[in-house]
């Protein structure tokens, strides 16, 4: 299967499951909205989520893709099962120990994740409740990212792609009759989602098990002491274990960053947490389907290509990936940024979302869509160190990077509030890939192919006249009498191009025939003394 028609698999198994995540996240803000509860429920759900980054598709991916492909490369697929085996025995005994000490740790998880929710304290003890209930959704989806760098390596990306579907199914259900149901008997609706949380990560497991046992790699587990110990002293187990510190270190600033921003946020505004998470959900499209899918082919690939020294291998394929990444990232990203409210107003303003939280979620949204391109590169230029097994420049950039986005949100938070969180974010993100291609360029693993500069300028070219469209869609261009007389301005944007398209367009605005748009009429209502 080629690069691309992989990549396209993925991406459209990502698409059905960020609609089904969008439906999800619909349903929970019509529910509940943004408050104090939904704060607690986001706090609670990250603190799993952060921990399924150490044990799941953050560390342990990245150390154990690198080597199983490796391993499957060199010593072919009956030893490879054994390292699949011992790895799957190791992890098991890590998430077992790791359960029972984050449910008995809980309040102190969320004071350290969220101190700020201590203002209302029904939210904070809802959160540490939700916490224990969902801790164990680590362990099933550690095991899940386990399967799916075992699926990943022999090119089975379907299964993998479409089980975070049953997640978002689910939750679904969870908020669409549990929360009705728990109403009804006197018991906190938003309970629900906790338990939807942990049916999702149990179903995505059981999904993988059919596809393993076809390929004859279901992992045989075992919990006696003795099988530990075996498992300890293999070199590939022990291999992957010292990749996985570094790797340890670099997730754990990642997660060290939001730790921070959620604290700032919780402090903030009553709300703040909900609206930065639901803009992050809408951001998860781009990132998801771009760079999530494109990583996640890319990863066994490169590897693969290292471990036969094919250098020019490695090389066209990250090339491959980055103009990808630039082709459809920019245009997304100019789109968020100027269809912002209007997504989000769509897409979230009903029940009990107001219009005060669809304003605080744009400017979140906003503030993500500036660094839209660097978080979609990082999951491109990343695997480009990883499939070397170099995990600690990563880490050390993503140290550095760090530093700098607390510096930016010193800056930009009181100005901004909760979307200062996420500008500094975007930026940082953007800095972040930035220092990540330069790096791989300086070592010789990536070398540009020919055509890189004409391929920018047609990029920008399309995408500025992708954003006058939409300015004259929304009718936030001069298509109201507020700049519609602007002369200089029109003569302007007939240099973006001479097709008829665009005249027309121009002619348009200058005509006025959009200004009975109804945001054009509301622009100018509100300009009015």
């Amino acid at each position: 299967m080629s690069l691309f028609k992989s990549a396209s698999t993925v991406s459209a198994l990502t698409l059905v499951s960020r609609i089904t995540g969008l439906v999800r996240e619909l349903l929970i803000a019509a529910t509940f909205g943004a408050s104090a509860m939904t704060d607690a429920f986001n706090v609670a759900f990250r603190i799993p989520n952060l921990f399924r980054r150490l044990f799941a598709e953050g560390a342990f991916s990245q150390a154990f893709v690198p080597v199983l492909a490796a391993s499957k490369a060199q010593n072919g697929d009956e030893h490879t099962k054994l390292v699949i085996d011992r790895v799957a025995t190791l992890l098991s005994w890590a998430l077992l120990l790791t359960c029972v000490v984050g449910v008995a740790a809980a309040p102190f998880l969320v004071y350290a994740m969220a101190s700020g929710l201590k203002q209302d304290p029904r939210g904070f003890e809802a959160a540490v409740f939700m916490t224990r209930w969902m801790f164990p959704y680590i362990g099933f989806m550690s095991l899940v990212a386990l399967s799916s760098g075992v699926l990943n390596t022999w090119r089975r990306f379907a299964v993998p792609a479409a089980t975070p579907v049953l997640l978002n199914l689910a939750m679904i259900a969870a908020a669409w009759l549990g929360a009705p149901w728990l109403k009804a008997q006197g018991i906190e609706p938003i309970y629900a989602l906790a338990a939807g949380v942990m049916l999702g990560g149990a179903l995505q497991l059981a999904v993988q098990v059919p596809a393993l046992l076809k390929l004859g790699l279901l992992p045989k587990i075992s919990f006696k002491w003795s099988a530990a110990k075996s498992a300890w002293a293999d070199p590939a187990t022990q291999n992957i274990t010292k990749l996985m510190l570094p790797a340890l270190l670099g997730v754990s600033v990642a997660q060290i960053s939001l730790l921070i921003n959620t604290q700032i946020a919780s402090h903030l505004t009553p709300g703040s947490v909900s609206w930065l998470t639901y803009a992050d959900r809408l951001m998860e499209f781009p990132t998801a389907m771009l760079g999530v899918a494109i990583g996640v082919v890319l990863m066994p690939q490169l590897a693969a290509a290292k471990a036969a020294n094919d250098a020019e291998k490695y090389s066209n394929m990250l090339d491959w990936g980055l103009r990808i990444v630039l082709l459809l990232g920019l245009p997304s990203a100019v789109a968020l940024l100027t269809f912002a409210q209007p997504l989000v107003a769509t897409l979230y303003h009903y029940g009990a979302f107001t219009d005060r939280d669809v304003a605080q979620t744009t400017t979140a949204l906003m503030g993500y869509g500036a660094g839209l391109i660097g978080l979609v590169a990082i999951k491109v230029l990343a695997p480009g160190f990883y499939a070397s097994q170099d995990i600690k420049t990563p880490v050390r950039i993503a140290i550095a990077v760090l530093v700098i986005t607390q510096l930016l949100n010193l800056a930009f938070v009181p100005y901004f509030q909760h979307a200062g969180l996420a500008l500094a974010i975007g930026v940082g993100a953007l800095i972040n890939a930035l220092w990540l291609l330069v790096g791989l360029i300086k070592r010789g693993s990536y070398k540009p192919a020919p055509g890189w500069g004409v391929f920018i300028l047609q990029v920008l070219a399309a995408s500025a006249l992708l954003a006058v469209f939409a300015a004259r869609g929304l009718g936030v261009f001069p298509v109201s009498r507020l700049g519609a007389d602007d002369v200089g301005l029109m003569r302007g944007l007939r240099l973006l191009g001479s097709s008829d398209g665009v005249k027309e367009e121009i002619h348009a605005i200058r005509s006025r025939r959009g200004q009975h748009h109804p945001l054009a009429a509301q622009v100018v209502a509100a300009a009015r003394p």
